[in-house]
Formats: C-alpha cells, sequence, structure tokens
C-alpha cells in the first residue's frame, strides 16, 4: 500500500513530464503560420489593422467593424510551448477553386462547377472560372478567431460582389468615332446592349474590376484574393440559339456598315485629289499670267517706249506664225 502511494507523485510526475515537456514542443511548416494563445489569449502586439495599410481599402463606415489587433505571428521552425498555452497553425498556400465553390455545401452551384447570376436585361446566365486565395499573415486574427468559417465568408462575399457587378454591368464607351456618325451615334447600337455580348466581350475589365471590389478582404477576414479568373459566359439552352441569331445579325450590320464607310473614305480621298489636282492646275495657268504682268510693268518703268517696242516685237513673232493678216482703215493688224 505505501508503494502505491509512493508510486502516485512519480507516475504524476512523469506524465506531466511527457504530456507537457517531450509533448510540448511543435513544428511550423514552411507553408504554415502559427499564432500562440495563454489561456485563449493571443499575443498581441498593442496595435490594430487600422493603422495597417490593408485597413485603407475600408470604408470610413467598417473601419470600427473590422478593427482587429495586431498578433505575433510565429513563422517555420521548431518551438516549445507552456502547458496552458495552445497553438493554433494555418497554410499561408495559395489555393485555387472553382468560382461556384461552396464549403458548406459540396452539391450547391450543379457541384461547385457553375455560378448563376442575373444580367442587367434579366436574363439568368451561368458563370465558370476560377478564384485564387491564401490566407494573410497581416491579419492572422481575424482568420483565426473573426469569423467561425472564413473561407465560406470569402465565397459568400466574392459571390455576392460578383452577381451585383453581373446585374449592373455595362460595357464601356467606345473611344473611336466611326467616320460616318456626325452626330457621335454608332449607326448599330439598335442591336447592342445585349448585356451577355458586353460581359463576353469586356471579360477582361470584369475581372479587373472584381480584383479591385475584392481588396478589402485581407481587412475584413484576413484572406487575399490573389486573382478572380472568369473564364466562361453562357446563357440558357432554350435562348442560345436566338442569342446566336442576334450576335449573327450584328455582325452582318456591322460587316455592311464598315464597308460603307471604306468605301465613302475612299470617295472622300479621291474627291481631295481631285480638288488638288484642279487647284493645282489653274495655279499653273494662273502663274505665267502673273509673271508676264510683272514683267511688263518692269518694262514700263525702265523708259518711255519700251512697252511700245515689246508690243511691236511681240506682233512680229505672231505675223511669223499668222496665215492671214486682216488690216483695218488705220492701217493697224488685227
Amino acid at each position: 500500500m505505501a508503494e502505491i502511494l509512493l508510486g502516485l507523485p512519480f507516475g504524476f510526475l512523469l506524465w506531466f513530464v511527457v504530456r507537457y515537456g517531450a509533448l510540448g514542443f511543435y513544428t511550423v511548416a514552411p507553408s504554415e503560420r502559427a499564432m500562440l494563445t495563454t489561456f485563449g489569449r493571443a499575443q498581441r502586439l498593442g496595435s490594430s489593422t487600422l493603422e495597417d495599410p490593408i485597413a485603407e481599402t475600408l470604408r470610413h463606415d467598417e473601419r470600427e467593424r473590422y478593427a482587429y489587433p495586431q498578433v505575433h505571428v510565429i513563422g517555420p521552425g521548431f518551438y516549445w510551448k507552456l502547458p496552458w498555452q495552445r497553438v493554433h497553425k494555418v497554410s499561408i498556400a495559395t489555393v485555387t477553386v472553382s468560382i461556384g465553390y461552396d464549403p458548406e455545401d459540396a452539391s450547391a452551384n450543379q457541384g461547385g462547377r457553375i455560378l448563376e447570376a442575373v444580367t442587367k436585361d434579366q436574363l439568368n446566365t451561368g458563370l465558370s472560372g476560377q478564384i485564387r486565395f491564401s490566407v494573410s499573415e497581416r491579419n492572422l486574427y481575424a482568420y483565426i478567431f473573426g469569423v467561425k468559417n472564413p473561407v465560406a465568408h470569402v465565397m459568400g462575399y466574392f459571390i455576392s460582389v460578383l452577381r451585383d457587378r453581373i446585374a449592373r454591368f455595362e460595357a464601356p464607351p467606345e473611344t473611336q468615332p466611326l467616320p460616318l456618325n456626325i452626330g457621335g451615334e454608332d449607326p448599330s447600337g439598335m442591336i447592342q446592349g445585349i448585356s451577355i455580348n458586353d460581359l463576353r466581350k469586356n471579360l477582361r475589365d470584369l475581372n479587373e474590376r472584381m480584383d479591385e471590389d475584392c481588396r478589402s478582404t485581407i481587412a475584413r477576414y484576413g484572406i487575399n484574393l490573389d486573382a478572380a479568373l472568369i473564364t466562361g459566359i453562357d446563357p440558357p439552352a432554350e435562348v442560345d440559339s436566338a442569342l446566336a441569331a442576334i450576335n449573327t445579325a450584328h455582325n452582318h450590320v456591322s460587316s455592311e456598315i464598315s464597308l460603307a464607310q471604306a468605301a465613302a473614305d475612299q470617295k472622300i480621298v479621291q474627291s481631295r485629289r481631285a480638288v488638288e489636282i484642279e487647284t493645282l492646275n489653274a495655279q499653273a495657268e494662273v502663274e505665267p499670267l502673273v509673271m508676264l504682268a510683272g514683267q511688263l510693268r518692269e518694262l514700263s518703268a525702265s523708259g518711255p517706249g519700251s512697252l511700245e517696242a515689246y508690243l511691236r516685237n511681240a506682233k512680229l513673232g505672231l505675223f511669223r506664225r499668222a496665215r492671214q493678216v486682216v488690216l483695218t482703215a488705220e492701217g493697224s493688224a488685227r
């Protein structure tokens, strides 16, 4: 009995050394970051995320709501913790998922493959693409303690912003005016304005706007959306053929307009060349007369009788080339 009583403290001491001594060591992988809490409280640095540049993406009314403390982030290495401390590890590797991915329901959005959205002309369309995100160590507190499921929050935020952008998306105005449009309007504009066409032709602009709108996710949830790549926008099957016919008609009208503009430009250039040629011909005919008038003025100013002598000599040349000369009653030739 005495041996048992003496063995209990020794056994407890051995269990304590093994449990909190040897097993108290932990490692952090190169693709991981960790945060240590003591009695549930993280090791804070005395500042908040509002003092970090990531807070510049928040609106003024959101700053107080997403004010998280800055904490000590543990990098890769081998460490030891006290028994009353707990390690929270997260992976900072970049994750690529479909834009229809739902962390809480794998069957949602057709198994996470197609995300549905409504365009500005009330047409239900399917979106496909990818989104890349990673955990930001600059706001690790928000990721671990801010929300219960930060990935679900980020995906919900991204989908809501994307659907709002799709519903309000308008193609940027054309910057190059058409030569025949004196009023500044596109003659083919009567068949434009189809939102799916605008979205398909401006996928790059849409992706760039989504990246700009989702910059605040670091300050909100501690997750950095690296990029959103929307690759496909497909209308419902029942309107696909009608949309194809509209696009064909639009392409035909655009082709006819381009041909008419090219023909008009060619005629305008030809008319300008003709005017230039006629102007040069008129100048070629007028220039000798102007020079002759100037020479006659200089000859008349040189002395009396010089102009009469020039006219007499000029008449002699004409008489040599004339076949018939008519003399008037005064004796002058005509």
